[in-house]
């Protein structure tokens, strides 16, 4: 049964200097690894096709249906704080988008395929570790209720790529709103090409936030919307201990999506000055920036937009001060996301004075004894009583028993029941998370071995994050000293 016929409005709705039509480049000795049946279903794909030696065609970048055109697209980007005016897709192909269940629109992108014309000199392909990494976290961050990109497939290419080492090769497919960044518009902005900015607005609303169409100023309304989505999005982050890593502006999705998995990681025992990337040498990307610097790349955003937006009735510009107002609302959207989120963490559903202040004590417990941040939050139900080990997490318990006392007293002048609040508690704080050292364990296992069954018993784990499962209970604890990972590469 041959798959969903692709579309391709990016390619037909936008000026070609976006992106560059780019064949596959076919890989000598294509394996399946895994297949997301799930997501194949939602995306309206047959898995036994994909299965079938025509479907590995596809996810391998072998050779495609007639019906698909595939391209490279065009982005700049600031990274780490520089510009660079073209970036690109170097080592990935936009194969089409399909309709899902849902009628929403969706990319099908193949990552580690070969070069492009924007690979700047690189391979283009991608090591099994790396693509192997961005499965087990996307598919994570979906099942925790994170906005995201999916992993359709990993594929082995039988080849071999050179990083550091010589490493197997490897692609996945990767499946997104869209892949419109801040760089896209960021590319067309530094070319003063405004033709070409107005028609990937107009195309970005349409795709991503169809009510802002009859809005009297709908560009204006896309920056907004994007600065609404984003600060959500980090919130969502900073509550389950989440680091991206690299949070370049072409590493941020205009649809609100998590994008670009490379050097991320979740925490273990908790601290706002977190860094795993061993490219983030002075933690601009650490765990306490993100807020910040997601501000700052939405400012990037809105320069972009700058010559579009709208005019005042005395045809006076005031785009500028339109952005500025844009800009400026980030914080109390992320405080208000965040906010409402840690309270809830720590199973406060009605809010009253003193609450953040309550929550901002535990984190700085925390971090002072070097507790587990998911093993503390999820902990906290059992603690409603005083009959739990989170005392345990932490070096010096009695700071936690002074917490504690006062949090129960709280507690006491909440109308929410024990039991229907600790049920609430743990349908928010998972138990289980990516954790680094499980990660790079089932990496070796693929990589050294050839073994993928602690890749697919992670995955199987993670699918269900806030669920007990005592069969698989060493999953939620934190590594032994001997196993900690501290440091996680980009593998570009």
């Amino acid at each position: 049964m041959r798959p969903a016929r692709f579309q391709h409005s990016y390619a037909s709705d936008l000026p070609d200097r976006l992106y560059a039509r780019t064949d596959p480049s076919p890989v000598s000795a294509p394996r399946l690894l895994e297949l997301n049946e799930n997501l194949a279903t939602e995306l309206g794909l047959d898995a036994d096709w994909l299965r079938s030696p025509d479907g590995l065609e596809l996810l391998a970048g072998v050779r495609f249906p007639a019906d698909v055109h595939s391209i490279a697209q065009a982005y700049a980007g600031h990274q780490f704080g520089n510009f660079v005016p073209q970036l690109g897709d170097g080592r990935a192909l936009l194969v089409g988008e399909l309709v899902d269940t849902n009628g929403k629109l969706r990319d099908l992108q193949l990552k580690g395929s070969g070069q492009t014309r924007f690979s700047r000199n690189g391979d283009g392909r991608a090591a099994l570790g790396p693509m192997m990494r961005e499965y087990v976290v996307s598919e994570a961050m979906y099942a925790l209720g994170i906005p995201t990109t999916r992993t359709l497939s990993l594929v082995a290419t039988g080849e071999q790529v050179y990083r550091e080492t010589r490493l197997p090769g490897a692609l996945i497919g990767r499946v997104a709103a869209s892949h419109i960044r801040v760089g896209t518009f960021q590319f067309l902005a530094v070319r003063d090409d405004t033709a070409g900015l107005r028609a990937l607005a107009d195309y970005a609303i349409a795709r991503h936030y169809p009510h802002l169409a009859d809005a009297p100023d709908p560009y204006l309304g896309l920056l907004n919307a994007v600065v609404e989505a984003q600060a959500r999005l980090v919130a969502y982050w900073m509550l389950v201990g989440f680091i991206h890593g690299v949070l370049n502006t072409d590493n941020v999705a205009i649809s609100g999506e998590t994008i670009d998995y490379g050097p991320c990681a979740f925490m273990d025992a908790y601290h706002p000055a977190t860094v795993f990337s061993s490219i983030d040498r002075d933690g601009r990307y650490a765990y306490v920036n993100q807020p910040r610097i997601t501000v700052w790349n939405l400012a990037r955003l809105a320069e972009a937009l700058l010559p579009i937006l709208g005019t005042s009735v005395d045809g006076d510009d005031d785009g500028l001060e339109q952005a500025k107002a844009a800009i400026g609302s980030f914080q109390a959207r992320y405080e208000t996301a965040f906010h409402e989120g840690i309270r809830h963490k720590i199973g406060l559903f009605s809010e009253q004075p003193g609450d953040l202040e309550l929550a901002a004590d535990l984190l700085d417990l925390m971090a002072r004894n070097g507790a587990d941040f998911t093993l503390t939050f999820r902990g906290l139900a059992d603690e409603i009583d005083g009959v739990g080990p989170v005392r345990d997490h932490f070096i010096d318990p009695t700071a936690f028993d002074g917490w504690a006392k006062r949090w129960r007293e709280r507690l006491a002048r909440d109308p929410e029941n024990t039991p229907d609040r600790a049920a609430r508690m743990r349908k928010i704080n998972p138990k289980y998370i990516a954790r680094n050292h499980r990660v790079e364990a089932a990496i070796v296992a693929a990589t050294d071995d050839g073994d993928l069954g602690p890749f697919r018993r992670l995955l199987s784990v993670l699918a269900c994050p806030f669920d007990e499962q005592p069969e698989m209970e060493e999953y939620a604890q934190p590594p032994a000293h001997e196993e900690r990972v501290l440091q996680t590469f980009c593998g570009t």
